[in-house]
């Protein structure tokens, strides 16, 4: 693992890739694309910042490797429920796994959500992922095989970033099924998926982005992350510090933030002014960056390098 961060943090080093501030990111308003309740802005590697933004051609997203059978992911140990808060990964690939806080698994013996941002190196054999329980009413004796979902809406992840408490996790997820009128025997955050209303438009959202960004946007290998905002409110920003980490992550964020759009948001009324002094909170310097993510989201750094911000 050492490694892996030393090699990553030596590329991107010499690439200049090393500050997701205003001095190598530019903030695309013109490039800002909506549907619906949610609008997306882009923000991009500055050629300035020292030519395109770096690739990691060695790095896999989480979700691509586990659907594409590069990993495998089960239960921790016996059915003692003592491991609730463990999952065992093996990567026996010749990729770098980069796994975030918010990914949500269906399966093994209960739906779990990541806690944490992680690099797991190629061929490392087994690792233990932490992760909390995001169906609180199922313990099964036998294993279902895990299969990859999205990214949680920026409500879970928030309350998972800045709570980290397995309770608070169960409360949150009680009050969205409550308020959604969803029943479920085992309180599980995905039953919102047996809605085929919602994700007939989920899929209806998700069809739009993607033309624009694999399309469109996809000839600009400069975007490394994107600031969303619903109704009257910026709900949340990441971004990456390469373009494949960002594109890796594309669908199962959006996801997450269309789930977010749809099911608290309402018509955009976010004006570009207010997007900018949001950002500015973060992106002027590191210091002031630490500080503002520090209470208002997450920020994983590894061998000096600053992989991944998510901000709420």
């Amino acid at each position: 693992m050492r490694t892996t961060f030393l090699i990553l943090s030596i590329f991107l080093a010499h690439n200049a890739f090393t500050q997701l501030t205003y001095q190598n990111l530019f903030v695309d308003y013109d490039s800002a694309i909506v549907y619906k309740n949610l609008k997306l802005i882009p923000i991009k590697w500055k050629p300035s910042g020292g030519g395109a933004a770096a690739v990691m051609p060695d790095m896999m997203s989480f979700g691509q490797a586990l659907q594409q059978g590069m990993i495998t992911v089960q239960e921790r140990g016996t059915s003692s429920v003592e491991n609730v808060h463990w999952l065992s990964l093996y990567n026996n690939s010749n990729k770098n796994i980069y796994v975030s806080s918010g990914e949500v698994v269906a399966g093994g013996r209960q739906d779990r959500i990541v806690t944490r941002d992680t690099i797991i190196a190629a061929r490392s054999g087994r690792v233990d992922l932490p992760v909390m329980c995001v169906e609180e009413e199922r313990w099964s004796e036998k294993d279902k095989k895990f299969v990859y979902q999205q990214m949680a809406n920026t409500h879970l992840r928030k309350t998972l970033d800045l709570g980290k408490n397995q309770v608070l996790i169960w409360q949150e997820i009680s009050r969205q099924l409550e308020a959604g009128k969803i029943k479920n025997k085992t309180l599980a955050y995905l039953s919102r998926q047996q809605d085929k209303n919602y994700t007939a438009l989920q899929m209806e959202y998700w069809n739009f982005f993607q033309k624009k960004f694999y399309r469109k946007v996809r000839s600009d290998s400069n975007i490394v992350g994107m600031v969303c905002m619903t109704s009257d409110k910026i709900i949340g920003s990441d971004i990456f510090a390469a373009s494949n980490l960002f594109y890796g992550q594309l669908q199962p964020m959006l996801m997450g933030y269309i789930e977010e759009a749809i099911v608290f948001g309402g018509s955009c009324s976010v004006a570009d002014v207010q997007v900018r002094k949001y950002l500015d909170q973060f992106l002027k310097d590191e210091k002031q960056q630490a500080e503002f993510v520090k209470k208002n989201g997450k920020l994983f750094k590894a061998g000096g390098v600053v992989y991944h911000i998510t901000t709420y």
